[in-house]
C-alpha cells in the first residue's frame, strides 16, 4: 500500500521549477485547478458545516487526493473524509448538487458518535492482510448481498493478470455477456483509508451491470 504525503493544508500550491516552457505552463494550470476545486470543496461544505478544514495529498499513484473535515455541533468531534480530483472535477461539472453530494459523507459519518479521524493505514503485508480478510471483505459481501437480495450474488476475492487481487461481485443468472464487476483490493483499501465506504464502488459496477442486461 502506498502512502500519501502532504503536500499542502491550505493549498498554497506551488509549480515544480521545470526548465521547459511547456511543463511550467502545465504545471501553473494544475495549480489552478487544486486551488480551484479546494475553493470550491470548501464553499460547498460551508453551506451545511461551521468549522471545516481540507488539505490536498499527493498520492503516487492516483495524484491529488482532498481531504476535508468538519466538526459537528459541539465543535469538538472531528469527522474526516478524502476525495479524488477526477471525482470532484466531474461532480462539478454535471450540475448534480455537489454541495449535497459532499455533504452527505460527512452526514452518513456523524452517525458514528465520538468523531471519526482517517483511520491508519496498515503497518507491514499482515496488518494489510489482517484489513483485507477481517474488514474489507466480510464488509463488501455483506453490502453486496443485502444490497440485492434476496437475488443470489457472487461476491469474494478474486485475480485478474493485469491488476492483481481483486474482489469480485457478480450476478450467476446472467450467464450472457459480463456479469462480474472486479475491483482491484489496492483501490478498496485507498477508499476505507479515505472514509470512504468501498463497497459503494462494487455496488455501483453492479448496478450498471444490470443495466447494460436491461434487468433496471
Amino acid at each position: 500500500m502506498q502512502t500519501m504525503s502532504k503536500e499542502t493544508t491550505e493549498p498554497e500550491i506551488t509549480a515544480s521549477g521545470a526548465n521547459n516552457q511547456t511543463t511550467d505552463n502545465s504545471n501553473e494550470k494544475m495549480v489552478d485547478l487544486l486551488k480551484a476545486v479546494y475553493h470550491n470543496c470548501m464553499t460547498a461544505l460551508k453551506m451545511f458545516f461551521d468549522d471545516v478544514s481540507g488539505q490536498v495529498l499527493n498520492q503516487e499513484r492516483y495524484g491529488p487526493i482532498f481531504v476535508f473535515q468538519v466538526k459537528d455541533a459541539s465543535s469538538s468531534n472531528v469527522y474526516a473524509c478524502g476525495f479524488f480530483l477526477k471525482e470532484l472535477v466531474a461532480r462539478f461539472q454535471s450540475g448534480k448538487d455537489p454541495a449535497q453530494w459532499l455533504s452527505s459523507f460527512y452526514f452518513e459519518l456523524m452517525k458514528t458518535e465520538g468523531g471519526k479521524p482517517l483511520p491508519n493505514p496498515p503497518a507491514g503485508e499482515e496488518e494489510t492482510k489482517a484489513l483485507i480478510d477481517k474488514t474489507l471483505v466480510p464488509h463488501c459481501i455483506e453490502a453486496v448481498r443485502g444490497e440485492f437480495a434476496p437475488e443470489q450474488v457472487h461476491a469474494g476475492l478474486g485475480f485478474v493478470p493485469e491488476n492483481g487481487p481483486v474482489f469480485e461481485a457478480g450476478f450467476p443468472a446472467i450467464r450472457d455477456g459480463n456479469n462480474v464487476c472486479a475491483v482491484p483490493l489496492h483501490i478498496l483499501i485507498t477508499h476505507h483509508l479515505l472514509n470512504r465506504d468501498p463497497a459503494d464502488i462494487l455496488i455501483e459496477g453492479m448496478y450498471n451491470i444490470r443495466e447494460q442486461h436491461g434487468l433496471d
